[in-house]
């Protein structure tokens, strides 16, 4: 399971920069509101679940400000991807099955593993 995570994760930040870089390059996207919200959004939900697994603190009323231009946001995409590449280099398989708990899900409980794929599932435009 640790492999495949590594590899979803490894597309993941491939498919992250190709479309930042689309963004970028197109004014109109460049500068939409709305297409902010969005790509900040995913990286909200995405570094809540990193942050968790890796027992990080993590603010939701710290992290929802919504940057102004594109270029913080795919900062915080490369920030992101940083911190997790390390450590999931450093992930063993027993891992994966450790349970998380969080403020922002009371009453739920959920493992390493499934936070992660909540990750990948997020990215590719699934909501949880």
């Amino acid at each position: 399971m640790l492999a495949m995570l590594r590899d979803l994760f490894q597309h993941q930040a491939y498919a992250d920069a190709a479309l930042l870089n689309a963004i970028k390059q197109h004014e109109v996207a460049s500068r939409d509101r709305e297409l902010r919200e969005i790509l900040h959004h995913t990286l909200l939900a995405h570094r809540f679940w990193i942050h968790l697994s890796q027992g990080l603190p993590f603010s939701a009323e710290d992290e929802r400000h919504v940057p102004g231009s594109l270029g913080p946001i795919a900062a915080l995409y490369r920030d992101t991807q940083a911190l997790e590449h390390a450590w999931l280099a450093r992930l063993d398989e027993s891992d994966l099955a450790r349970t998380l708990e969080s403020p922002y899900l009371p009453c739920r409980r959920v493992s390493v593993s499934e936070a992660l794929v909540q990750v990948c599932l997020h990215s590719q435009g699934h909501r949880s």
